[in-house]
């Protein structure tokens, strides 16, 4: 039998002990970054704090009332009609897991192999939207770097360069308090199966690799903004030392004047 899951990026982020009172229901599994429901027969929720769900056998329709009934707890820019997404087809009753391009093959519908599925489609997604963050972020780094190339200055300072330098540093956080996700399920060290399908999940999703490949974006325009406060630093010191230079000449012209005049 062949289901879909699907995982979205549908905010900022979630309240995960909010989500917990939106369902008049007992979670399979929940703590203080994701919660796992069964909501129905066949039909799951996971969610996770950074702001992706991920549901498995659900309509387009489904969807849409199960986004409409959660938004209370989105948090920060929320993205109902995201593009951030990824859909993968769990085919069970096969005689072993299996991955595909776009298929995973499981013996049966347990619940937990499900969920390990779910999360590691979820984490992929989250990658994703990091991603694109990284990618603009270095865009600007380079439109900036280009700038100082060819004008010998900076087009950004003050203020402006400080607010920018906040918003690296809180994608860098982010992306490092999330950074568990890329640890073992907590299930699949104690059953072998679970763990070599959690391996072979990693794989597909080439988890570990695009991670560092953002981090590694991320880290790149730390540098170059850490160039930038510098020469910010730089420039302002020089002023002040200019600023007093012009008062010690302005104090040394009135002691002359004082002189002359007496």
């Amino acid at each position: 039998m062949k289901t879909t899951t699907i995982a979205i990026q549908i905010a900022e982020s979630i309240e995960i002990k909010s989500l917990k009172t939106v369902f008049n229901q007992r979670p399979l599994f929940s703590d203080n970054d994701e919660i796992f429901f069964c909501l129905d027969q066949d039909k799951y929720l996971y969610a996770f704090k950074y702001g992706i769900i991920c549901v498995y056998n659900f309509t387009s329709t489904e969807i849409n009332v199960l986004k409409k009934k959660i938004k209370p707890t989105l948090k920060g820019d929320v993205v109902i009609n995201s593009v951030i997404s990824e859909t993968l087809q769990i085919v069970t009753g096969g005689e072993c897991f299996s991955t595909d391009f776009d298929t995973v093959t499981l013996p049966d519908k347990d619940a937990e192999k499900l969920r390990l599925v779910m999360l590691n489609l979820s984490h992929s997604v989250a990658l994703d939207y990091y991603a694109s963050i990284a990618e603009q972020l270095l865009e600007d780094t380079r439109r900036h770097t280009s700038y100082l190339e060819n004008h010998g200055r900076l087009n950004i300072g003050g203020k402006k360069l400080k607010r920018y330098i906040g918003k690296v540093l809180n994608v860098k956080n982010k992306i490092s308090e999330n950074l568990y996700i890329f640890d073992s399920h907590d299930a699949a060290w104690d059953d072998e199966n679970l763990n070599k399908l959690n391996s072979e999940l990693k794989k597909k999703f080439d988890l570990k690799d695009r991670y560092q490949i953002i981090n590694q974006q991320v880290n790149i325009v730390k540098e170059n903004l850490d160039l930038f406060k510098d020469i910010m630093f730089h420039k302002e010191s020089s002023k002040l030392e200019w600023i007093i230079i012009i008062l010690i000449v302005i104090e040394v012209i009135d002691l002359v004047i004082l002189k002359i005049i007496k």
